[in-house]
């Protein structure tokens, strides 16, 4: 099943609670997120995303994950 947009914000603010976080997309398939955290500080983008992607908690993982896709800007409160 899709997931929308809320549901992929519940799941980032619980691992990044402080965070701005916007969610877009309306197909619940193909999805953009950005958030902003202070944890990102020193960390380079690929850290970032992973820390992003570990917070989904596998609904990425694979051909069965329930998010296909999911654009990704990630950054340290400027």
């Amino acid at each position: 099943m899709p997931m929308q947009a809320h549901e992929i914000e519940t799941l980032l603010r619980e691992t990044f609670p402080d965070a701005v976080i916007e969610v877009s997309g309306d197909d619940g398939v193909h999805m953009a997120a950005m958030v902003i955290d202070e944890s990102f500080r020193g960390k380079n983008r690929v850290q970032q995303q992973r820390a992003v992607y570990a917070a989904l908690k596998g609904k990425m993982d694979g051909s069965n994950g329930e998010l296909h896709a999911l654009a990704l800007t990630t950054k340290a409160p400027g």
